[in-house]
């Protein structure tokens, strides 16, 4: 509560307390239960639902259980499936999460999420629903061990426990007798969703590495459920200094620069922009400066180590040391990655911002300069009549230098975020407050506190 007074500031903090105190739960759980078809989900969220009086949230409680405004429409688009094999749209499954969530019961008492999301779209959009785990659990078995597992699997129409024929048969004859088989148990379907999950898993890891543990299902399930149990119930510590260093990497028109100055103007940190600081460098006519514009005269581009160099001075100038930093622009490959940290600037927040191809391309080829003011301006949300009269493009922002730019940025971007690899990944796709407040929980929670 403290943590969000700090970052709201309300003007009136008393009541901003009991509206806290009405709504959250900072200790109630908050749990996503993930991994590949027949690797235990259910039984383990229901164990660990009995033992922290959780809610569990499922695709097929949400179908059948929940009495929710979406739900006539995720169960049309189910029914529909058998016919012409659509599925349900990711959007309608975090909305309906959303919607889920927001009761008082998820909110009091948490919530364990099982078997969502199934890929990093669905992550993002529960990103930009401000729905974030602080714990996410992966189970992972052999393929042979799943497609075994799934031909003997049983479900208890009542309780909803899944059994097994071999491994977990039930002891109370009733409840012998009304167990069912589910749907889609056959061999060709299961590896077919084998195959959906693998190729999906490498994004949701990507999602939420930092906050994600792997446990291997192919063991008694007892020891999978005591391990996840365990895991829930340990807080994550934050490796933040006091002085935040920060890093934004992305594509052109990701919306760097505009979230770096929201940090800085913000939290008061020294927002550095790569290109600016070049161009004030030639600007001073410092000895460094003299030798960047011989390359800008020339239409050449600055060496690495020319840059790291004026880079690494301006982030070792006292108000950077004394207030933090937000860097943006560079690095923009590994060498010049390995460079900075030979000259000592290691950020310890790295960002890298992800949006599609067709999202970049229509950012930038609609945006213009006002000569006048020099500030950046769209045509998507067109100024007034005088200043459209008067705004220029950049020659940048064509669209065949664009698609070199990128292509640029693309075929160094995997080495690079293998090199910062306690990174976070942003949907930049969505809009900028969105943003904004995903990296602001990312750089400040928990709050970072001197020695």
């Amino acid at each position: 509560m403290l943590e969000d007074l700090l970052i709201h500031k309300p003007e009136d903090p008393i009541q901003y307390m009991i509206n806290y105190l009405k709504e959250n739960n900072d200790d109630a759980p908050r749990i996503c239960i993930l991994g590949p078809p027949a690797s235990g989900k259910t039984t383990v969220a229901m164990w660990l639902c009995k033992h922290l009086d959780a809610i569990r949230i499922s695709q097929e409680t949400l179908l059948f259980k929940e009495t929710l405004p979406l739900t006539k429409e995720a169960k049309a688009y189910k029914e529909r499936k058998q016919v012409c094999k659509r599925k349900i749209p990711n959007a309608l499954w975090a909305n309906l999460i959303q919607e889920r969530l927001s009761n008082v019961d998820c909110i009091k008492q948490g919530w364990i999420l099982e078997g969502f999301p199934e890929n990093q779209e669905q992550a993002w959009m529960l990103q930009s629903s401000g729905i974030i785990p602080v714990h996410v659990v992966v189970l992972y078995a052999p393929d042979t061990v799943l497609i075994e597992r799934n031909s003997g699997k049983r479900l208890d129409p009542v309780t909803e426990e899944v059994f097994h024929t071999t491994f977990d048969w039930p002891r109370d004859p009733w409840v012998q007798q009304r167990l069912v088989k589910p749907e889609d148990t056959s061999e060709q379907e299961i590896s077919k969703k084998l195959l959906e999950y693998h190729r999906s898993f490498p994004g949701l890891f990507q999602t939420y590495q930092k906050i994600l543990k792997s446990i291997n299902a192919d063991q008694p399930c007892m020891d999978v459920v005591s391990q996840a149990l365990t895991y829930v119930q340990t807080r994550h510590r934050s490796a933040a200094p006091f002085t935040p260093r920060i890093l934004f990497c992305g594509p052109p028109g990701s919306g760097k620069r505009l979230q770096a100055a929201l940090i800085a103007e913000k939290y008061g940190i020294v927002n550095i922009c790569c290109g600016q600081l070049l161009k004030e460098a030639v600007a001073e006519k410092t000895k460094l400066g003299e030798l960047v514009k011989t390359y800008f005269d020339d239409d050449r581009p600055v060496p690495d180590n020319l840059v790291v160099k004026i880079v690494a001075k301006r982030l070792n100038t006292l108000d950077c040391v004394t207030n933090g930093w937000v860097l943006c622009g560079f690095p923009r490959d590994i060498e010049q990655g390995e460079q900075l940290q030979r000259a000592g600037i290691i950020p310890n927040r790295v960002f890298f911002f992800n949006l599609p191809y067709e999202s970049i391309m229509e950012r930038l080829s609609q945006r213009r300069i006002d000569p006048v003011t020099g500030e950046r301006l769209a045509l998507m949300s067109p100024p007034a009549l005088e200043i459209q009269a008067r705004l220029l493009q950049n020659p940048k922002d064509k669209e065949e230098n664009i698609e070199r730019r990128l292509e640029a940025y693309y075929r160094n971007a995997k080495d690079l975020e293998e090199f910062y690899e306690d990174a976070f990944y942003i949907n930049a796709d969505q809009d900028p407050r969105v943003v904004f407040e995903f990296i602001e929980s990312c750089i400040i929670k928990p709050l970072p506190r001197k020695s």
